[in-house]
């Protein structure tokens, strides 16, 4: 038996005793009035002398994190959803039936305390009990004091926990409900509408992604959760929702990475009558709203690197870049058969035949995307790997649209939509050709959205922004299982 099985052991038949003396050890709960934060954004900065002049005795409840037991008098430390506050309990002050709840307290359970404020000798600000009471008895024990939860593993499965011990985890999580926040602030500020799309489809579209299958039984039917909201979204905009966004969650049945996880959040928005050109200076202005109102500094660190966001952002075409950053001579570049035994040597995996265009999009994947670690915008891609994108007017073979890259990750992707309905037909069509060849990512023929562009979709630019990985870099955040409160992980 390891070390915390046997303190298990010791917590269960330490409950089953008390349990036996008819102690309740779950009461109904307990009328606080007042959080931790609160306590030390009005009071901690008064002295002793200052404390004393409040009348006021506050009720406060937290979770044990620590106790020192004097014989009659212990302190404890409490921590609530806000901060940890330290608390005195004297034994002529609370009585002593009151006083034999420290028999069976024990780090891990959650107590609420009445007293008053004062500053012990060593100045901390401490709650002078009057009062305590037993509302939860914990049944496992905290990790270690001093070592905390590490593992990884155990921290990602067992989230709770890791919020419990690891202040810096509920940081993290405090700054990403900040930055969502923060993101809708701004598009209700420049007019826009925050709209919701179903996330049970029956036929999945807007990416290029496996998406799961699942079945409705009064329906009789397939439905897939969706890859992406995309299609639904310019369905509004048909409608006449000219300025629209969605804060929402996607689902792709693909592998789990530090940078991929199955279920995750998007922010996807659509303005009409505008270009992908208009969405580059509309993200910039997203980003400068979003650090100086979350983190009030247009630089910040992730992973070692200074990222600076002072605009305006390089925009460099996708070929440029990997001429210029994946230093592909040009000869090789612009010949076809070149280009594919390049990407070979470098170990890319490449199909029979495989298109031109998907040879450039996995080549920039594999060795220009690690290098972009400032804002960068990735532009003019090519059109086989961009479906559901206006070509340009001057080279059919471009798609009018971007990536935007901030520390080696992909954060956006956007472009000018495609609203030709007979041009979304034939690429469909080709979609449809790849998924009968076995391509699972391939996009599904959708007749009713066809039906939609028939009826007119004013020329329109689209964005995608993920997320997870934006509040990644925004918190020097090496995994994206450390910005998702409940990441998918393998059966144990």
């Amino acid at each position: 038996m390891d070390e915390s099985s046997g303190i298990i052991k010791e917590i269960k038949k330490k409950v089953k005793n008390l349990r036996e003396k008819g102690l309740n050890l779950y009461p109904s709960g307990f009328r606080r009035d007042i959080t931790v934060e609160e306590v030390v954004n009005r009071f901690g900065e008064m002295d002793n002398d200052e404390l004393k002049e409040i009348p006021n005795t506050f009720a406060m409840a937290g979770r044990v994190m620590s106790i020192r037991d004097f014989g009659k008098a212990v302190f404890i430390h409490i921590k609530d959803g806000t901060g940890k506050l330290q608390a005195y309990i004297r034994k002529d002050r609370v009585g002593d039936d009151n006083f034999k709840i420290f028999t069976f307290i024990d780090i891990g359970d959650h107590v609420g305390l009445k007293g008053q404020l004062f500053r012990t000798k060593t100045n901390e600000l401490t709650l002078l009990a009057s009062s305590i009471v037993l509302l939860t008895k914990a049944q496992s024990p905290l990790p270690e004091k001093y070592h905390g939860l590490v593992d990884v593993e155990t921290r990602y499965r067992q989230r709770y926990l890791d919020l419990i011990v690891n202040d810096n985890v509920r940081h993290t999580f405090i700054l990403r409900s900040r930055i969502i926040k923060t993101i809708r602030e701004f598009f209700d500020k420049q007019g826009f509408i925050e709209v919701e799309t179903p996330m049970m489809q029956s036929i999945p579209g807007g990416a290029t992604a496996k998406p799961f299958k699942t079945y409705h039984q009064s329906l009789g039917i397939d439905l897939y959760l969706r890859v992406a909201p995309e299609l639904y979204l310019k369905r509004l905009v048909v409608r006449g929702l000219e300025k629209i966004y969605e804060l929402n969650r996607n689902f792709r049945n693909e592998g789990i990475s530090t940078n991929h996880n199955p279920e995750f959040t998007m922010l996807e928005f659509y303005v009409a009558y505008a270009t992908y050109k208009d969405l580059m200076d509309l993200t910039e202005k997203l980003l400068l709203y979003l650090l100086k109102k979350v983190f009030d500094r247009l630089t910040i660190e992730y992973q070692g690197n200074l990222i600076d966001f002072n605009t305006p952002w390089p925009r460099i075409s996708l070929t440029d870049s990997l001429k210029d950053i994946g230093g592909i001579a040009e000869n090789v570049l612009f010949d076809n058969n070149a280009l594919r035994d390049f990407a070979k040597s470098k170990g890319v995996e490449l199909e029979d035949n495989e298109e031109i265009g998907r040879v450039l999009a996995k080549l920039f994947d594999h060795i220009v995307e690690p290098k972009l670690i400032q804002p960068t915008f990735i532009i003019d891609h090519p059109i086989q790997v961009s479906p559901l994108s206006r070509r340009k007017d001057e080279n059919s073979e471009i798609a009018e649209r971007f990536e935007l890259f901030i520390g080696g990750k992909e954060i956006a992707n956007a472009f000018s939509e495609l609203n030709d309905p007979d041009d979304q037909r034939e690429r469909f069509f080709k979609q449809a050709c790849l998924r009968d060849l076995g391509d699972e990512e391939a996009l599904f023929m959708d007749d009713d959205y066809l039906e939609a562009l028939e009826y007119g979709l004013p020329p329109t630019a689209g964005e995608g922004v993920g997320i997870d990985r934006l509040v990644m870099v925004l918190t020097d955040s090496p995994s994206i299982r450390d910005v998702i409160l409940f990441p998918q992980m393998r059966k144990k």
